[in-house]
């Protein structure tokens, strides 16, 4: 039977091999991980789809395959004697007309580690299999790692340290990134968004102080609530007036779709680059639970362990950069969504009130790009001077049913 890289979604249409958990000759059952691949969004893993031997590999860790492709075959008993024999005899008779030896097949030890744990090795130029794993079941932990890197064996040290990213040369040494993974498809994906939609960028400023006090509020009755909870629920009620920023255009049938549901998607920043999981139903949920929901899905992103059931049906995004530092931004659209907003860094200034006193106020910065074929800048301005009244009014926010 042939085991194929099949489409899990999302438009991701090629994977890179990090490391099978299997060898040829070894005996699997069904749904028994067998190989694990590093698609553009997250870290996938292949299981067996019957019990059976494993007869062929066909490619080697660091390939890159499409969908689709097969990756291996496994015997699984129900090939007839004959048809076995056809095969070995076609084989034979093509190796004697070319006079060529097929390699011998790679063995691969399986090592059990999480996701994110194999790309600290990969980062650091480890390989995961020569390090001796001291969680359960010989488990490799981020630790583990750590210490081979701070007091590596002498005798594998040599065999553990992947050289190939580092070009070494006498008069020049250049180190070298693989372009390829995660970051091969956001330059992809950032590039056709780009091309394809005209974005226009819209910027304005909301002073965060009563929103900021009533968090420290409910912070002191036991509500625990991120500013960012605010901002999601606050987005998703502006998108319910202005549901223009909630569309996908569809150019094809010639139609603006609006969204019924509010998904917002959440731009995380990763060691493997950046990742968007959605917030499905904001409209319908408490600031409690979006504020549980948000921490989940980006702790599990910074992890490695998003599906793309994480990640789909995204109606609108926001990018918090704020804790990064910066003032401003131009985000990119993510296709094929009409608007993202960025959050940035908030800052206390004076500020002169609307009875001429000056105060210091704790004020942020937003930037807004949209999808000019869909929407216009009047509208825009429309649908940031709702949000910003929510959340510098943030009582609204409360009383508001979405």
């Amino acid at each position: 039977m042939e085991v194929r890289f099949h489409d899990i979604g999302e438009g991701m249409n090629e994977g890179e091999i990090l490391e099978y958990f299997v060898q040829v000759g070894e005996k699997v059952t069904v749904d028994q991980p067998l190989v694990e691949l590093q698609t553009d969004k997250m870290v996938a893993e292949i299981p067996s789809p019957t019990a059976g031997t494993i007869k062929e590999i066909h490619f080697e860790p660091g390939d890159t395959v499409t969908v689709g492709t097969v990756i291996m075959e496994i015997d699984n008993g129900k090939e007839s004697r004959v048809h076995e024999e056809a095969g070995k005899m076609e084989k034979e008779t093509i190796a004697q007309t070319t006079e060529q030896k097929a390699p011998p097949k790679s063995h691969y030890k399986r090592i059990l580690a999480a996701p994110y744990t194999r790309k600290i090795a990969r980062d650091k130029g480890i390989n995961i299999e020569v390090i001796e794993g001291t969680g359960p079941a010989g488990r490799v932990t981020e630790e583990d790692v750590t210490l081979f890197v701070t007091k590596p064996a002498p005798e594998t040290r040599e065999d553990a340290v992947l050289m190939d990213n580092t070009v070494r040369q006498e008069e020049q040494a250049v180190e070298t990134i693989p372009f390829k993974g995660v970051r091969k498809q956001i330059a992809k994906k950032m590039s056709y968004s780009l091309q394809t939609i005209p974005h226009v960028t819209h910027f304005e400023e909301v002073d965060l102080t009563n929103v900021l006090t009533l968090r420290s509020e409910l912070k002191q009755a036991g509500e625990n609530i991120s500013v960012v909870a605010f901002f999601l629920k606050a987005i998703a009620i502006a998108l319910k007036r202005y549901p223009i920023f909630n569309a996908q255009l569809d150019e094809e049938d010639e139609v603006i779709r609006l969204a019924k549901d509010y998904n917002i998607g959440l731009a995380t920043d990763t060691e493997a680059g950046l990742m968007v999981p959605v917030l499905p139903h904001v409209n319908q949920k408490s600031l409690r639970n979006i504020h549980a929901e948000m921490k989940a899905l980006t702790m599990k992103a910074q992890d490695g362990r998003l599906n793309p059931a994480d990640m789909k049906k995204g109606t609108f995004t926001i990018s918090n950069v704020g804790p990064l530092g910066g003032t401003g931004a131009t985000p990119i659209i993510n296709h094929p969504q009409t608007g993202i907003m960025a959050l940035h860094k908030t800052k206390k200034i004076p500020v002169v009130m609307e009875d001429e006193e000056i105060a210091i106020r704790s004020m942020m910065n937003i930037s807004l790009s949209f999808d000019h074929r869909v929407a216009d800048g009047a509208m825009a301005v429309a649908f940031t001077n709702r949000f910003v009244e929510l959340i510098e009014e943030p009582k609204k926010l409360l009383l508001e049913l979405v």
